[in-house]
């Protein structure tokens, strides 16, 4: 049975395609906000890093009311890092729209996506965005969709997927490619023609998946998910059929149901099927699991997540100033935090060690743990976390590690200079293709090839360049990479950085901190061009006399710093030193804050590297 007054739809896209801007788009037209009312862009990122940062991190539900029709969308991360939640979400959907740039075309995460979208079954509706960009090159993006389309065996019915052209931030769509639109109405139109009803049994009994979890400070977990089948009512007792172990069940009373309304959670008595809704009553629910009637416990079948890449190592702050910023720092604190963000993650993985105060964290990328690095950082948690470093697999005696398939977009003129780049950090050109006045080249890389690189790539193309990737496969080890040619400056003893001792320490190399810093011994003050380790004292004082001359006083004039990032402190770190992250500071360390002890380490390990060779 079809419920036809209502549709499904999840919108997915490579990342910066115009996502966000289209939902932004759709739902004005379907009158979810008043005539005068001010809207801001990207209403759906509603979280404050997503604003910062311009990216969709978690997936949001919204609905609007369309000639009669519900139509429920979910807007989902374009980031590869994030492909888990898109995963996910495309089982509570039956359609999704394929956003595509006008000029960029089909890159790496529209590939992984659409692939996703088409092993589900799932209609397709091609929109082509930004068909107003000057060096848009609409009819060569439409021979690429198609092409991928046919690469990913997509069905007949697939194939034949309607095009719609568009300009989001515009909010306009047109179903001719050289005719621009007056409004979004040529799209909606095509979402309830080609997007197929949900299909389900209202006699069956009641069952939902939950596909994505929110949290409430007074209704405590909301699990979020698409009816199958039956009707539900609140107050009504359930069962919760565990998706690891199906033999698994708890009971409980259903509190709430809230179904989407524009952008709000709107209170109702029921559920219907068809609908996307969000209920209260459990705090044991989790993503995966079957919401379902006692009459029926079989549980709905949930897509396997692809495994993590990427492990980091978290631990209890133990450097001289630990517990001075942050209000949560036990390991307590911070094993509650990371196994409820496991609990969320489905893509996130987190195992205790043989020490109480360090956790091996797993993730799709480095961008998906810094996003929990800082999210937690502005939480108040105080930690520390180590270099990234990939997951090896053993297979018949053959180490394997993963690989990216990376996607540049550069001006000509650095063409050369990033192929050197690749060719240290073992990249192997699989496609070149001029796109314009740009060249696209198309590398697969090992996975750490590419930490750490993010700064120079922008360095190398004067900020011109794009570079996006998407996990590909495990082949066999490629050897070693040596990518930091770089060491470090390090601080001396403890105590506050002064313009003497810092203006003294500038000509060894960069500097990290300016004046009046708190340091510690051990603690990375700079960066040294030579490949080589330098102990500086940056808290060194000039020593004052009673005999003056003209020139004592001079100014002393420190070259001005830029603190680093998050992602610029991750890509600094080797394999000696720790990220200390604080709710105020991001300090880079050593893990051996003693001098000589770290000589005596550093002399072993060159030892033990002789005797080897």
């Amino acid at each position: 049975m079809e419920e036809n007054n209502i549709r499904n739809i999840a919108i997915i896209a490579h990342v910066d395609h115009g996502k966000t801007t289209l939902v932004n788009a759709i739902l004005k037209e379907g009158g979810v906000f008043r005539e005068n009312q001010e809207i801001q862009d990207r209403v759906m990122d509603s979280n404050a890093l997503e604003r910062e940062r311009g990216i969709t991190i978690f997936s949001k539900n919204a609905s609007l009311m369309y000639n009669g029709v519900k139509i429920n969308v979910v807007d989902t991360p374009g980031h590869a890092d994030f492909g888990g939640e898109v995963e996910r979400i495309l089982k509570m959907v039956d359609g999704v729209l394929l956003v595509v740039d006008a000029y960029e075309g089909t890159m790496p995460q529209t590939r992984f996506v659409l692939e996703k979208a088409l092993a589900l079954g799932h209609r397709v509706i091609v929109v082509i965005n930004k068909i107003d960009r000057k060096d848009a090159r609409v009819n060569e993006v439409i021979d690429e969709v198609l092409d991928l389309l046919m690469d990913l065996n997509a069905s007949d019915e697939q194939l034949d997927s309607p095009f719609v052209f568009c300009s989001a931030r515009q909010g306009i769509a047109s179903l001719d490619a050289n005719v621009l639109g007056t409004d979004m109405k040529p799209l909606l139109d095509t979402i309830l023609k080609h997007i197929p009803a949900p299909t389900s049994d209202p006699n069956k009994p009641f069952k939902m998946l939950i596909s994505s979890c929110e949290a409430n400070d007074y209704l405590g977990k909301l699990a979020v998910g698409k009816v199958e089948a039956g009707h539900v009512k609140v107050n009504e007792s359930v069962e919760i059929v565990n998706y690891h172990d199906e033999n698994k069940h708890k009971t409980f009373k259903i509190t709430n149901i809230f179904e989407f309304q524009g952008l709000k959670k709107v209170p109702v008595p029921e559920a219907n099927p068809g609908d996307i809704v969000c209920i209260s009553g459990s705090s044991d629910v989790t993503i995966g699991d079957t919401i379902a009637n006692k009459e029926d416990l079989t549980p709905i079948p949930f897509v396997k997540i692809s495994e993590p890449s990427i492990e980091m190592e978290f631990s209890v702050n133990d450097s001289p100033l630990a517990g001075t910023e942050g209000k949560f720092f036990t390991s307590r604190h911070l094993r509650d935090r990371l196994m409820k963000e496991a609990v969320r993650d489905l893509s996130l993985k987190v195992f205790e060690t043989d020490s109480a105060d360090k956790f091996r964290v797993l993730g799709r990328g480095e961008m998906h743990i810094s996003i929990l690095v800082e999210n937690m950082r502005r939480e108040g948690y105080e930690f520390q976390v180590s270099m990234p470093k990939v997951i090896y697999k053993e297979e018949n005696g053959v180490t394997l590690e993963p690989f990216d398939n990376l996607t540049i977009d550069v001006p000509e003129s650095s063409v050369s200079t990033i192929m050197g780049s690749m060719g240290i950090r073992k990249g192997e050109l699989q496609n070149m293709s001029p796109k314009g006045s740009r060249i696209r080249l198309e590398f697969k890389i090992p996975s750490r090839g590419l930490f750490g690189y993010k700064s120079q790539f922008l360095t190398e193309t004067n900020g011109e360049g794009i570079m996006t990737s998407t996990f590909c496969d495990y082949e066999p080890y490629k050897g070693a990479i040596n990518t930091r040619n770089y060491g470090a400056l390090i601080a001396y003893e403890a105590g506050e950085s002064i313009v003497y001792g810092l203006y003294n320490t500038q000509e060894r190399g960069r500097l990290l901190i300016g004046p009046g810093v708190k340091v510690y011994a051990g603690m990375v003050v700079g960066v040294n061009p030579k490949l080589e380790d330098i102990v500086v004292n940056v808290c060194k004082k000039k020593q004052l006399t009673n005999i003056r001359s003209s020139a004592s006083d001079e100014a002393l004039r420190l070259t001005p710093i830029k603190p680093l990032t998050l992602e610029e402190c991750l890509e600094f770190l080797g394999e000696d030193e720790l990220l200390e992250v604080t709710p105020l500071n991001l300090r880079i360390r050593k893990k051996i804050l003693d001098h000589t002890l770290r000589g005596r380490e550093t002399y072993r390990k060159k030892q033990e590297l002789l005797n080897n060779k």
